[in-house]
């Protein structure tokens, strides 16, 4: 009698690797024989987790067709197979396998095209968080703002690529010109991902509003966060950018950072 890890090991190598020589004694019969049954549930879980990733990258799944996207989606489903119950948290990976996966070389937008959707899956399943009320400011002595470490909303990431995905994004989705042509050239672009009222939203950022806000998000101070703003535009406003974070509610709340040789505040 095998023991339940040790069945789902062998069930395991039987389902990614097609070798169900270890597993089909365990396997009852009913009609059907045991490696035939282990090839129907082998094609379902894979029909449901490639199913699974094509929600997750429309996109990507239309850019490259579907026939494509199962095949790319095979190979990585056995090299990546799922960590945990949820299928909307599978897939994280994906964008990193289609950047050193050798069919898609002459597309090198498209590993670009799949983390831009990634973040827009993850924008819209994260934890609600509620803004920062400005008045907070006030408790701050003007000699320790630089080390404020601000907490942003959960469902916010910055996206930097060399191509122009979020107008790939956009003409690929329902309803839009499927045949207009997007100028990969007109690159590079600075991304926010965010959700608003359940629905998630994308928008270029100028390279200074970019740089304050993806440090701020890394857990910089905002000493670190302007100094990486300032070095994009000398006269980047930092007092009105925060002034707009914070009527943007992207804000929820700070601690400080520790002096050398002190604790966190």
């Amino acid at each position: 009698m095998l023991g339940l890890p040790e069945l789902q090991a062998r069930l395991a190598v039987a389902l990614l690797r097609e070798d169900a020589r270890e597993i089909v004694g365990a396997v009852a019969s009913d009609g059907l024989s045991p490696a035939a049954r282990v090839a129907v549930y082998r094609n379902h879980v894979f029909a449901s987790l490639t199913d699974a990733l094509a929600a997750t990258y429309p996109v990507v799944c239309r850019l490259v067709d579907r026939r494509f996207f199962g095949f790319a989606a095979d190979r990585f489903i056995r090299s990546h197979p799922p960590t945990g119950p949820c299928l909307f948290e599978y897939g994280g990976g994906f964008p990193e396998f289609l950047a050193g996966f050798p069919p898609c070389a002459g597309h090198p937008y498209l590993a670009d095209v799949a983390r831009l959707e990634w973040t827009m899956n993850v924008a819209l399943h994260a934890e609600d968080a509620r803004a920062m009320e400005p008045a907070r400011l006030g408790e701050v002595r003007p000699e320790n703002v630089g080390r404020l470490v601000f907490r942003v909303d959960p469902s916010a990431a910055w996206l930097r690529s060399p191509w122009s995905v979020d107008r790939i994004w956009r003409t690929n989705q329902p309803g839009a010109d499927f045949g207009a042509i997007v100028d990969l050239t007109t690159g590079p672009v600075r991304l926010e991902i965010r959700r608003r009222d359940d629905h998630v939203t994308l928008r270029a950022l100028e390279p200074a509003d970019f740089a304050l806000r993806a440090a701020l998000g890394a857990g910089a101070s905002f000493e670190a966060a302007a100094d990486a703003a300032t070095a994009e535009d000398p006269g980047f406003d930092l007092a009105a950018s925060l002034r707009t974070l914070l009527e943007e509610g992207l804000l929820t709340g700070f601690s400080l950072h520790p002096q050398e040789g002190g604790p966190p505040s």
